[in-house]
């Protein structure tokens, strides 16, 4: 149930904190008061839209601030227990969710649940278990065919578990069809592999030829572009060589360096016995000898090493020429990469097997999650046939209570296209004359739409686990005995959950223990308590309008006494 609410610099209200009691609240005041916005408060706390709009003149920042008790409350609807799994789901604990919702100026919104920061789709997923709030159009919902399906699976038991640890009929239906579309998916998904294998064959049988053809090796295009800078510069190479041979080991009569080197190192060693400090200078010279004669022998090899060949200078363009062709087709910027595109093509060439196998086991798969799925829906066909009539008997009764005592209200069920809830439709058919009744949302007028959806919801309060319900204006285009009538279901209501009624018609209004009155004053909006007396001003005026009358006072008193 709700407990209290405070709201800051929401649209024209500036600061309000009220405090719920259990049972029924009536609300009431004048038109343009501000009781929408009120809802709208309310509405944003738990997860409504956002819009920068809604943020007052005194702040860049509004905060909607509700507290619910979620315990077991003596005498009230029983727990719920797809609310406490949504809240261990999300590591929250305790009797108390206390909702706050912050919105500025930028549009941006933050949520917090027990001060925690939550995701809005959890805020909403938590919200849709606490209240149920009832706007003055929902009436258009009748025509909405998932809505009527609601009414009719809570009806019926359909979302509760018919065993102990199993799941209802309608989470039974769900889980067979979302297994059924996976395997749908999937095996359009082989199958189209596959259609495309075969017919990409003959295209991707060459790809794969001129690949293979190629006997692609890993590295091969970087020793082939090395190879091709040295065959491009080969006489310019032997000419730098040919020169370094020749100072070091000169073709005429000179003496080679080394040589002239080792007969400066015999000098030296001459000098070093009488100078003695010399003697690492010898060694250093003979170690400079060695060097420079490996040198030689190197660049004498390198330089033999060089091939002067414009045929093999050719072959190694044409193959570099290849690759990089190969590379540009397939889109690709490495030979490794080519590789890996060469065994791809192979697999899907000769490696359809494993794709045929799957394609067979998908459809065996697939023929008995037709059947499960099937009989889900075969169950909650028959769920939902059984109950209609003592759905319908009961709309009646409330119907009969409300003073449509020759209406007619039926449940037809039709066939429908397969999905998650089963092959079903529902119809509600409505005759408030007794005549052959005929589409509800096209025949009923605006009072009766109103006592029907007031039936709708009582009964649907004692088969789900909702803690609050608030009817704004429910009872709109009712008067007279009906509106008493409307106002004593409500009441009832109240003995089990939590009702907030916002009305303005002193017969609801006189219902109920808690009153409060919606005012706004120098376009400010505030709600209060009314004290008893406060309170048969509020009906009396209700009943007589701007100047209350004694009569009106009179007959307010003898409303609440009633």
């Amino acid at each position: 149930m709700l407990r209290s609410l405070h709201v800051r610099n929401y649209v024209l209200i500036d600061s309000l904190e009220i405090d719920f009691p259990e049972g029924l609240v009536i609300i009431t005041g004048q038109t343009g008061a501000g009781k929408s916005i009120l809802l709208g408060a309310l509405g944003l706390a738990l997860g409504g839209k956002a819009d920068a709009s809604l943020v007052g003149a005194h702040g860049d920042t509004c905060v909607v601030e509700a507290e619910f008790s979620v315990g077991e409350i003596p005498g009230q609807a029983r727990n719920d227990e797809a609310l406490q799994a949504l809240m261990t789901e999300n590591d929250l604990d305790g009797d108390t969710l206390l909702i706050r919702r912050t919105l500025n100026r930028t549009g941006r919104s933050r949520s917090f649940v027990n001060d925690e920061p939550v995701s809005l789709p959890v805020l909403q997923a938590l919200s849709e278990h606490l209240i149920d709030i009832h706007s003055q159009h929902q009436t258009l919902r009748l025509g909405d065919p998932a809505f009527r399906m609601s009414l009719l699976d809570h009806y019926a038991g359909n979302y509760s578990p018919v065993i102990p640890g199993s799941t209802g009929n309608l989470a039974a239906c769900r889980k067979a069809w979302n297994d059924l579309q996976g395997l749908r998916k999937e095996l359009a998904e082989v199958t189209d592999r596959l259609r495309r294998i075969a017919a990409e064959k003959d295209y991707n049988e060459a790809l794969f030829a001129r690949l293979d053809e190629a006997k692609l090796r890993d590295g091969e295009l970087e020793e082939l572009e090395a190879e091709q800078k040295q065959l491009a510069h080969a006489e310019e190479l032997k000419e730098y060589l040919n020169g370094c041979e020749d100072i070091l080991a000169p073709a005429d009569d000179r003496a080679p360096l080394t040589a002239q080197l080792k007969e400066a190192e015999k000098q030296a060693a001459r000098a070093a016995r009488f100078i003695p400090a010399l003697e690492p200078l010898v060694a250093r010279m003979e170690s400079a000898r060695l060097e420079l004669e490996d040198i030689a022998d190197e660049l004498e090899s390198a330089n033999a090493r060089i091939d002067v060949s414009p045929d093999r200078l050719e072959q190694v363009e044409d193959r570099m020429s290849l690759l990089y062709d190969l590379m540009k087709k397939h889109g690709v910027q490495t030979v490794g990469d080519l590789i890996a595109e060469r065994d791809r093509l192979s697999e899907a060439l000769f490696d359809s097997t494993a794709l045929e196998q799957r394609r067979v086991d998908l459809e065996k798969a697939l023929g008995k999650a037709e059947k499960v799925y099937a009989a889900a829906a075969d169950a909650l066909h028959d769920a939902r046939a059984k109950a209609s009539e003592g759905f319908a008997s009961a709309i009646l009764a409330s119907l009969a209570f409300l003073e449509l005592d020759h209406a007619v209200f039926t449940v037809e069920l039709a066939e429908a296209p397969e999905g998650p809830t089963g092959r079903d439709a529902v119809r509600f058919l409505f005759s408030s004359t007794g005549k052959a009744p005929q589409d509800l949302s096209k025949v009923a007028s605006g009072g009766e739409l109103s006592r029907i959806m007031l039936s709708l919801k009582a009964m649907m309060a004692r088969y789900t686990a909702m803690p609050a319900l608030i009817f704004d204006e429910i009872d709109a285009g009712v008067s007279g005995s009906a509106a008493d009538r409307m106002g004593q279901m409500i009441c009832r209501m109240g003995e089990d959950m939590q009702v907030f009624a916002i009305t303005h018609l002193p017969q609801v209004a006189a219902k109920g223990n808690a009153h409060y009155l919606v005012s706004k004053e120098n376009d400010v909006t505030d709600i209060r308590a009314l004290s008893p007396e406060e309170r048969v001003q509020e009906i009396a005026r209700l009943l007589s309008g701007s100047v209350i009358t004694d009569a009106a006072v009179a007959n307010a008193r003898a409303l609440l006494a009633f």
